[in-house]
Parts: structure tokens; sequence; C-alpha cells
């Protein structure tokens, strides 16, 4: 059954950022606006790592530090703006519900709405929180500009499942690598959970993994990351919408910004097709030779199909294949040689007689 017209504003709604989203630590906007991809690594929490045992002896290897649920989610699958990114969630197993159902009620990300989303991530990294000091987390911060390039590329495709699922093992595997004890993983599917489980058991072969539908709501530490991924995405895209809005080609005298200069521009919403906000922005501000900046998915149909219109984009006629009046490139780096000349005898010009003279 088709959405109604009243699901897709709730939808559309919840996806859309706070006017006052957290600023998490996540953010790079250096990266951000150069149209990078990047990885953020919370601090891992002192209690989590591994630890000596005073009374052994020195060539002991650390104790494990107590056995950890992790959970992976994105956000940011679909839209045309903006990046996609992937959240990891990581705590001793024992506090998975109680501290994150029952005392701060995480949830699917989808369902919560973006002032909760945000106020839950400030507690995750504010200090004095139990979240802080018994919680770990990640993000994948995967930028329109890369992902597009790399769905377009003339050979060897890579598509958008194997870019995500390459983002998934390496956020796992960064947390590994700062010494977490991982004994459980869970994952919300991309495609079959089946197939997508039997790959991941292959490379964590000593944790338990589930890979399921709608995981962010079944598994709180798979909800936890969503939210981490989604307020993520919800600053990264108001980091990308700013630096529109603060584009002018005039300064004042002192060389700041004048405000009577800024343009005003209607929000971009959610950054998804089927958000009015967005498609609209994106008519307003295509290039006609550029099309947009780094924060566009130029892979996605909404991008190639508005760069087809009519009077939109500049159209550009290349040489067709084989025309007799088209010189080839290499014609001009390399000349037919003449018959019955001796190369290096001609190189610095032709031997000649005496009946020339």
């Amino acid at each position: 059954m088709a959405d109604s017209p009243m699901q897709m504003e709730d939808d559309v709604s919840l996806e859309t950022p706070a006017n006052d989203v957290f600023l998490a630590p996540s953010i790079n906007r250096e990266l951000l606006l150069t149209g990078a991809s990047y990885t953020h690594f919370s601090t891992v929490p002192p209690t989590l790592l591994p630890t000596s045992d005073p009374n052994s002896q020195s060539n002991d290897p650390p104790q494990p530090g107590p056995p950890c649920a992790l959970g992976v989610d994105e956000a940011g699958r679909g839209p045309v703006l903006g990046p996609m990114v992937y959240g990891l969630f990581y705590l001793p197993l024992p506090l998975s519900d109680p501290l994150l159902r029952k005392t701060h009620h995480f949830d699917d990300s989808k369902v919560l709405t973006p002032t909760v989303r945000s106020n839950l991530m400030e507690k995750l990294c504010t200090p004095d929180s139990d979240l802080y000091t018994q919680c770990g987390w990640a993000v994948e911060v995967m930028s329109a500009r890369d992902i597009g390039a790399n769905m377009m590329k003339p050979t060897g495709t890579y598509n958008l499942n194997a870019q995500a699922m390459d983002a998934t093992i390496a956020l796992i595997q960064g947390v590994y690598k700062r010494g977490v004890n991982i004994k459980e993983i869970y994952i919300d599917t991309i495609g079959s959970p089946a197939t997508y489980q039997k790959k991941l058991e292959r490379v964590f072969p000593t944790a338990k993994i589930t890979v399921a539908k709608k995981a962010d709501s079944l598994y709180p530490c798979v909800s936890a990351a969503s939210v981490c991924a989604k307020v993520t995405r919800d600053v990264a895209l108001e980091v990308l919408y700013e630096s529109y809005i603060n584009k002018t080609d005039e300064e004042d005298g002192d060389g700041e910004l004048s405000a009577a200069k800024v343009p005003e521009e209607a929000s971009w919403g959610s950054g998804y097709p089927s958000d009015a906000r967005c498609t609209s922005w994106l008519k307003r501000n295509v290039d006609p030779v550029f099309g947009w900046g780094s924060e566009c998915r130029f892979s996605w149909g909404t991008a190639k199909d508005m760069l087809d219109l009519k009077n939109v984009a500049a159209k550009v006629e290349w040489p067709a294949e084989g025309d007799d009046d088209t010189i080839p490139l290499t014609d001009y780096f390399s000349a037919a040689k003449e018959k019955d000349t001796d190369e290096l005898g001609s190189w610095f010009g032709h031997s000649v007689t005496t009946e020339i003279f």
C-alpha cells in the first residue's frame, strides 16, 4: 500500500534537522565543505579497555575488558543531498537494555523527533553523563561526492550496498583495534539478512552476529547507533546549507560579508527527493555547466533527470565516433613515416649530393 500524503509529510518532518541541533564532535566542517568522506571515533571509556593484573608476571597479556554489544545503523541512504552516515554504538552487554531503553529511551531515530535525537546525542557527549562514561560510538561520513563518483565509475561499478558493507566492516574493525571486547554485533540489514550475516561472520568469527530487518527498533545498541548517524547527518546538512546562504561576490569595506548581500534562500529541507523543499532548491540553484556542488549525489535519478530538462543545463555536443571530419587526437602526437627513409639519418635533416651546388 502506498504511503498517504499525511504519512509522507510526517516522514519528511522527522527527517528534517532540528533548528538548534546539537553540534556533535563528529562534525568536521573543513572536510564536509571539500566533499571528502571521513571517520570519527569517540574516546573509549577506560572501563571498557583491557586491564593488567598488578600481581601477575610482567609478560602476562592484559585481561580483556567487559564483553560488549555493538550495533550499526545508517542515516541518509535515500537522499539526493548530503552524506550517508553509518553510525556505530557499543556498551557492556548487561547495560544494553536498562541503560538505553529504560533510562534514556533510545529508539529507532526515525520515530524520534529531531529535538529528542539531538538531546540524546548531547547526553552521549557530556562528560558527567552515564552514557559518556560507559558507552562508545563512531560514525563513517560518506560524502555525496564520493557516493556518486563510486556509483558512476565507467568500469567496476562500486554500488551503494558494497560501499555500505565496507563502511560497516571498517567501523567495527576500528573498535576492535582500540581494544574493546566485542562479543555480540547487531546490524540493520542491507538486502538479504542471511547473506549479509554470513559475510560478516567470516570477517568477525569471534563475535555472535545478528543481522535483521528493523534492527534499529529491535536492539537498543542499534537504536543508539541510528541516533548517532542521524544527528551527525542533520548537522552535516546544516553545515553544507550554510555554505550556500553565506556565499556572496561582494564584501563590505572591512572584508566581512555584507548582511544586505547575503542571499535569502528557502531551506532545502531533509534532502530527500520526496521533499518539495529539496527539489525546489535544486531547480533554483542548478548551475548550467556544473550542476550543483559536492553536496549533491549526481548518480541519483533526481539529479540526472533535472539536468536533462530543456533549458536547465548547458548542452554539449560531442563529435561522433568515426566522423571523417574529426582528426584523432593521436594524429597530433605521431606522424606517418615516409617510406624508405633512414630515421636516424634524417633526424637532423636529409643528406644531399654535390649536384645541389
